[in-house]
């Protein structure tokens, strides 16, 4: 009965799986397939006659893209570690007076919809000129990775011994060293899972982008397909490979960093 009960679970999550990642298979499969081919049908389910045509055509006219993304996200990154870590190591190890109301700020922040964010920025950046730059880009989306940020390193570093802390202190060091020689190293977990989540935001990031940056010079490759779909409509081959070099980063990172993002997210679940 065992083995039967594991069977049928396994069966099921191989279906669930699969299901989930067809798009994916779907997005590759016409990347690889030719232009005149797509119009078969039945439509072909794997690439008889591949072709990179498409994959070419995006190193000849994305690249600047995806360049512009990856400065947003290493952007977005630098400045969600520089204001969550120490806002974290506050609420969590020096007790900073209000960190309730401030806790509960911060899950309410995470609420607000992105688009209602978006109007908000705009209304500002086109009174501080920021509008169409990658500066004002990547402040934006760390506001989205702000919030959960802080309420993480909170969690964790309010899991840190008291001893270590306390060794420290005896031992001449101050607040800030505590926190750049002991805190900051021992939340190395969560300082990654911030980084991924807040690099992984800034990548996919499309609704900041279409309102804060349409018209500027460097555009992230999510507003760079959005321009070429609409102006190839028929070169679904190049559109998804677009896609498809989008995506490896993201899926790198996840792969890289799957140990230590549970890790991480785990240390949630400390009470303080």
């Amino acid at each position: 009965m065992s083995t039967t009960r594991t069977w049928w679970k396994t069966a099921l999550g191989v279906l669930f799986t699969a299901l989930m990642l067809f798009p994916v298979y779907w997005m590759v499969n016409v990347s690889l397939t030719r232009t005149n081919d797509l119009r078969l049908d039945p439509p072909q389910w794997f690439p008889v006659d591949p072709t990179f045509d498409g994959y070419a055509n995006v190193m000849a006219q994305q690249l600047p893209a995806l360049g512009t993304s990856l400065l947003v996200g290493l952007g977005c990154v630098a400045l969600t570690l520089l204001i969550a870590a120490p806002a974290g190591y506050a609420i969590a190890i020096l007790r900073l007076t209000g960190r309730g109301p401030l806790n509960f700020l911060l899950l309410v922040a995470q609420m607000i919809p992105a688009v209602v964010m978006a109007m908000g920025f705009y209304a500002i950046y086109v009174r501080l000129g920021l509008l169409n730059s990658v500066g004002g880009l990547i402040v934006a989306d760390s506001t989205i990775a702000v919030p959960f940020a802080v309420l993480l390193f909170s969690a964790f570093m309010a899991g840190i011994p008291r001893e270590l802390i306390q060794a420290a202190t005896i031992d001449g060091a101050g607040p800030w060293r505590v926190f750049r020689s002991i805190v900051l190293p021992v939340s190395r977990n969560s300082v990654l899972t911030v980084s991924l989540f807040a690099f992984l935001w800034a990548w996919s990031d499309f609704i900041f982008a279409s309102t804060l940056d349409r018209n500027g010079d460097l555009i992230p490759v999510t507003l760079g397909i959005y321009k070429y779909i609409g102006n190839n409509t028929t070169e679904w081959n190049s559109i998804m490979a677009t896609a498809v070099v989008a995506s490896v980063p993201a899926a790198i990172l996840l792969v890289v960093a799957q140990r230590y993002v549970a890790a991480g997210v785990t240390a949630g679940a400390v009470k303080d």
